[in-house]
Parts: structure tokens; sequence; C-alpha cells
């Protein structure tokens, strides 16, 4: 069968994860209409026994990004050093590249980069078809891209020909996960990034990009899950806002999270949160450890 790793990168915002949840048909990366929702390299595979078979291991990466903190640091470090550990690259936008510096920061990295690469325009669900082919034809004047794919990765509007396309640059090799594996993160991870992802939702502004998810406890019963965990913020006045009046905000944040939990898990979920401050984590490296973000 075909098998390889496939790196999934662009500027925040994009719609990376979404695109990989519409390519694996299941959701295991968390999405907003925030930027910088993924900040981790989250791994998705896909695996289809069609055929010869083929087995394309996706890695979803933060936004490449001007960093202001040591997370962003991190992120961005994460994601430009997928670029070398792949053997397909997606280059992810959704504007022209004269719109804005980040599209041309990535392509300038891509140039130095021997691997297959594909543009991916998304959200062309948005876009007329004159506004698609301006973009279209200018990263095909570039000379630097193997292939050129319009898509909607809401819609799931050209997904299945872009695997098609993808498929074409990988080589015989060996079945990395089993065939009914759609993600190699623990569920203690995927727990977290749920939580995170209704924070996301239900604040606003600079919040959510100051919150981390820690999981303190995870006991499996018989028929229930019980699951503690610590949201942290990096300001007194952010854990007001998180727990909101009278407790409101947070029990919709724990209510949304449970209802997708026990989706996930199969069973019923008791679910704890607790806010606390660490202040100025994001710039802590023995935070960042602690969280998951550094080694």
């Amino acid at each position: 069968m075909k098998t390889g790793f496939v790196g999934i990168v662009g500027r925040p915002n994009v719609g990376k994860s979404t695109l990989m949840n519409a390519m694996l048909g299941e959701k295991v990366a968390i999405t907003a209409d925030k930027p910088q929702t993924t900040r981790n390299t989250i791994r998705g595979i896909y695996t289809s026994m069609e055929g010869e078979g083929v087995q394309m291991v996706f890695i979803d990466t933060p936004g490449i990004h001007k960093p202001h903190s040591k997370l962003g640091s991190y992120m961005t470090d994460s994601a430009v050093n997928t670029l070398k550990e792949v053997d397909v690259v997606l280059f992810l936008s959704d504007s022209d590249i004269d719109k804005g510096p980040g599209d041309k920061y990535i392509i300038n990295i891509l140039k130095d980069i021997k691997t297959p690469k594909i543009a991916v325009i998304n959200k062309i669900d948005k876009m007329s078809p004159e506004e698609f082919k301006k973009i279209y034809d200018s990263y095909e004047d570039m000379k630097i891209f193997d292939g050129v794919y319009g898509t909607s990765a809401l819609e799931g509007k050209n997904v299945e020909n872009l695997i098609q396309g993808i498929e074409g640059y990988l080589e015989e090799g060996p079945m990395y996960f089993p065939e009914d594996m759609v993600t190699d993160h623990p569920e203690r991870f995927i727990v977290s990034e749920i939580i995170r992802e209704k924070i996301l939702t239900y604040l606003d502004d600079e919040v959510p990009h100051g919150v981390a998810v820690e999981i303190e406890s995870f006991k499996e019963e018989k028929n229930l899950t019980r699951i503690g965990a610590v949201i942290y913020c990096e300001r007194k006045s952010h854990k007001g806002i998180i727990i909101g009046r009278e407790g409101k905000k947070l029990k919709g944040i724990g209510k949304s999270a449970r209802l997708e939990i026990e989706a996930l898990l199969g069973c019923k979920v008791f679910l704890e949160l607790w806010v606390k401050v660490k202040e100025n984590w994001r710039d802590s490296d023995i935070a960042l450890s602690n969280f998951g973000y550094k080694d």
C-alpha cells in the first residue's frame, strides 16, 4: 500500500484543522473562529483499504506567525520543524498572497524545502470564480508547488480530489497504524482540547490565548468516567470572566464540553472544572513543559 506523512502548514485561522477533520471524516482537532487555536502538532490518520490501499498520517500544525511569547515561539518552531519530517507538504491559504506578509513568509520557507508541495486554496465557498482563478494562477506561476487545489473544508467541497492528489505523491511503505485508528493522541489530551475549544467558543478577545487546560484526574468506572480539569488563566480578571456571573459561563463551558466528551468516550461523564491563575505562564518554560507545549 501507499503510505506517508503529510504536513499541513499555513498562517493562523486559514482552516487547517477543519481541513484535516474533513479529510478524516471525523473530528480529531479542535476548531474555532480564532487565530492560534491549534497549539500542538495534531496527528490524524486516514486509511483506505480500497484497491492497493493507502494510509496518510496528517500532521496539523500551529499557524505560523510572528511570535510574541515563548508559547508563540514554540508553536511556530513546531510548525516549521514539521516540514523537515514529512513526505508531502500542504500549504493552506484563503486569500490573495498580496493581502498580507504571512503567506509570503511561509512561501519563502517552502522554497528551500525539497519535499513535494501542494498549495490548497481554502474557503472557496466565499470566493467568486474570478477571485479564485486569480489566486490559483498566482500559485501556479510561482513554479514551486507540485499541485494547486481549491477546497471548502467547512463544506467538504473538493476534499476527495485533494486526497487523491496527495496519494499520487506517496510511495509504497508500511502501514504505520491500525486501520480503525484516526489519531495517536491519548484520550486525556483530546478531552483537554475539547474543553479548550469550548473556552474559545464562549470567550472573546485576548482571554482564550492566555488559557491552558490540565487534566488532573481521569477515572473510568463501569458506566461513568469522572474527569477533573483545571483551567489556567494569566490574570485574576480573566478568572472572573471565565467563571461568569453566578458561575454561568463556566457551567456553559462544562456542559458543552461534557456532551462532546460523552460522544467521544461512549459513556456518561461527570466533569468538574476549576479555574486557577498562573500569571504569565505563556512565557514560563516550566509551565509550558507542564502543559505539554515543550519537551
